[in-house]
Order: structure tokens, then C-alpha cells, then sequence
């Protein structure tokens, strides 16, 4: 007989490190959830952006259930058709040249800073090694990535943190460009800071940041964590921007809810990982590999990223309405499926309190930082869905309004 789980099993066994919901989401399928009780729940969180095909799509179910009829794990030692496939895919669809498979998007952070540091190592000697990045970024939980993440709230306690990383202020050139220098061997960035509040990069920032880093012989990186794989309704960000970076990082939706992440690199920074450089158990795993490659292939079609343009404008349409009508929200932002509703200065700090409101009346969304609602549905979420959601949500924020808590 299974064991009964609740909620409060959670605080008795695990290592207190989230504080979820009160519900145990049990099932799902398209835009929904449903908990243990029965009650459903409309899903504009996205697993944080991860579930971009929604829960339990066939085609995904399908390529997991192929692969893992066949098998699911050989290690680094061996390569399979699924890695190779899922490579040629995205090389075939950007910039890259070559990839490196991992599980997460810190990994892939961490490998794209080692590559950056490595290469401008054996290229220009061993004092270039400063990392510029931006405050209020997030580009993980490693003690490498969390460091660049410029967020001192998540690294502050786990000093002595690595050196020779230095944050300038996001969409701000001039304090970039007093940081970067010919000492420099990367510059991180995010094209749309997630976490940090959904705030989409300027184009004269991000194509001032390639200038320079061109000029220093600095690498550029984008983490597109968040922003990768359909998001902004371009395959990657940097399309969306019109700017190539050396390095990109790219996980979350790449698997549409099955653990993996990659380093998009060009040739002249993979050169110089050569066999023993870094690695990964996991990395490049027959199972996260064939479910990532349907998922790219529904996701890369003009049909589905022309229509994240048009999910866009139905939330942007009726969330405007609804802050005409409660006066709740500063700025209405972002790109895409990417969508961050910014509080005014009266109800800064209470974001999580809309949140937990929304729960309540059957609707998921997330968070980016205190005072900052976050939307980041599934790319296909249908428009149905989309109004019963957003009604959801005006009720949320009616009762928010009115001072009900949660």
C-alpha cells in the first residue's frame, strides 16, 4: 500500500529550502492542474517557465516512452543518436557551432563562464579573468553563478565567494562600460531579466555590450535560461534582438518539464574544451534528449512562435483593462509569454499576497522578486483558457484591492 502524503509532510522531510503551496498538484494536462483534492487550477506559471507545451502533451509523452523502451542512460563514455539529433537541431537554428549538454541552467552557466574564462586563459594569459555582470540578475545557485547573479541576498552567506566578478547596472552602458576592460574575459547578461523583475534589455544596451566586449576581447554571454526556446516568440532572444553572442545558455524549456541544459557555443570558444575540460554524468541523457528534441521541433515553427505574438496581446489587452479599472500596477512589461505586471509604490512588497489570492481562486502565477506578478504560460495556451485565467486573476485582485488577505 502507497504511503498518504500531505502538505505538512513536506515540513517533517525536506530541507527547508521552499516554502510551496499549500496544495499538491497531482495531475495535469494542457493549461491545467489538478491537487490532491480535485480542485483545478489554471497554470500562467509554467513550472517557471519550463512547461512550454503545457502538461502532459502527447507528442512529449510519446517521445519519453519510445526513448525509455530503448534506454535511458550510458554516461559520457558513449554517445547516443537522441544527443546528436537534439545537437544538430540547434545548431542547425542558431548561431551555435557546437553544444554541451548538462541538466540545469546553472550548469549551464557554470560551463559557459569555465569556457569564457579557459578560453581567454590559453588566448591572452592568466590575468584576464574578470567577469562583468548585473545587479538584480539571476543566472543560478551554484556558488560560481550565484556570484555573477548580482543578487547579494542569495550569495551573501556563502562567502568567500569567487573573485574577480564585478556588476554593473542593467540597461546602463556607462557602468558597464567603466567595468569592462582588457582584463575582462566575459560579460554575462541576461536579454530579459526574469527573477530580477521581467525587465527586457534595450537593443542600444545589448549591441553596445557586443561592441565592447569585440573591443576587449571579452566574450559575450546571454543567459537565455528564461528567455530561450519560444519565450519572447522567437526561437532565442538574442533573434529578437538582432545580436550574437559567443555563448549562450539555454535549459527550462528546452525539455518542456524534463531536467536538461545546454551551452550553445561558437567554434572559436568550444576549441578550447578539449576531452577532460568539464563534463557532466547526466549531461546529454537519451531521456532528456528525445523529449528536448520534439519539443523543439513543435516549438520552431512558424505557427507556434508566431502565436506567442498573439498570446501576448490577449494578456497584454486584458491586463491593461483590468489596471484601468483597479489602478494596480505601475507598468504592464516584457517580451512575449514573458510578462511582468510591476505594483505601484502603495502595494510594493505584496506580490506574493496576489499570488497566494490567486491560488485561492484556481489560478497559478508567479512571482519576480516583491513587487513584480510574473506570467510565463504555456506558448500554446489556448484563448479560452487565457480569459478564464485573467478572470481569475481580476478577481484575485479585486479582493487584494479591497484588502483581503490570503
Amino acid at each position: 500500500m502507497s504511503q498518504s502524503i500531505s502538505r505538512q509532510n513536506f515540513d517533517q522531510w525536506m530541507m527547508p529550502v521552499y516554502a510551496p503551496a499549500t496544495f499538491i498538484p497531482v495531475r495535469g494536462e494542457g493549461a491545467w492542474l489538478w491537487d490532491q483534492e480535485g480542485k483545478g487550477y489554471i497554470d500562467f506559471a509554467g513550472g517557471i517557465a519550463v512547461n512550454a507545451l503545457g502538461h502532459a502533451h502527447p507528442a512529449m509523452i510519446r517521445a519519453l516512452t519510445e526513448q525509455a523502451s530503448q534506454f535511458w542512460h550510458t554516461g559520457n563514455g558513449y554517445t547516443n543518436e537522441p544527443a546528436l539529433r537534439l545537437a544538430k537541431q540547434l545548431i542547425d537554428s542558431t548561431f551555435a557551432d557546437r553544444i554541451f549538454f548538462c541538466n540545469s541552467g546553472a550548469e549551464a552557466n557554470e560551463a559557459a563562464l569555465k569556457t569564457a574564462r579557459k578560453y581567454a586563459h590559453d588566448h591572452f594569459g592568466e590575468h584576464k579573468t574578470g567577469i562583468v555582470a548585473f545587479k538584480n540578475a539571476f543566472h543560478g545557485r551554484t556558488l560560481f553563478t550565484v556570484t555573477a547573479g548580482g543578487q547579494p541576498a542569495y550569495s551573501q552567506n556563502f562567502a568567500p565567494l569567487p573573485p574577480d566578478i564585478h556588476h554593473g547596472i542593467y540597461n546602463d552602458i556607462e557602468s558597464a562600460r567603466v567595468l569592462i576592460d582588457d582584463d575582462t574575459c566575459a560579460v554575462i547578461v541576461e536579454p530579459i531579466q526574469g527573477e530580477g523583475g521581467v525587465i527586457p534589455a534595450t537593443v542600444e544596451f545589448l549591441r553596445e555590450l557586443r561592441e565592447l566586449c569585440d573591443r576587449h576581447h571579452a566574450a559575450l554571454i546571454f543567459d537565455e535560461v528564461q528567455t530561450g526556446v519560444g519565450r519572447t516568440g522567437e526561437l532565442y532572444a538574442y533573434q529578437h534582438y538582432g545580436i550574437t553572442p559567443d555563448l549562450l545558455s539555454t535549459a527550462k524549456a528546452l525539455g518542456g518539464g524534463f531536467p536538461i541544459g545546454a551551452l550553445l557555443a561558437c567554434e572559436k570558444m568550444a576549441s578550447v574544451m578539449t576531452v577532460g575540460t568539464h563534463g557532466t554524468t547526466y549531461g546529454g541523457n537519451p531521456l532528456a534528449c528525445a523529449v528536448a528534441g520534439e519539443v523543439l521541433s513543435l516549438i520552431n515553427t512558424p505557427q507556434v512562435l508566431n502565436g506567442v505574438k498573439q498570446r501576448e496581446q490577449w494578456f497584454r489587452e486584458r491586463l491593461q483593462a483590468i489596471n484601468e479599472k483597479l489602478g494596480l500596477f505601475s507598468e504592464i512589461r516584457g517580451v512575449g509569454l514573458l510578462i511582468g505586471c510591476a505594483l505601484r509604490d502603495e502595494y510594493a512588497g505584496k506580490a506574493k499576497q496576489i499570488s497566494l489570492l490567486a491560488a485561492q481562486e484556481g489560478l497559478m502565477v508567479l512571482i519576480a522578486g516583491a513587487s513584480v506578478v510574473r506570467f510565463a504560460p504555456a506558448l500554446i495556451i489556448n484563448e479560452e483558457d487565457v480569459t478564464l485565467g485573467l478572470n481569475r486573476f481580476e478577481a484575485a485582485c479585486t479582493r487584494f484591492i479591497k484588502g483581503e488577505s490570503s
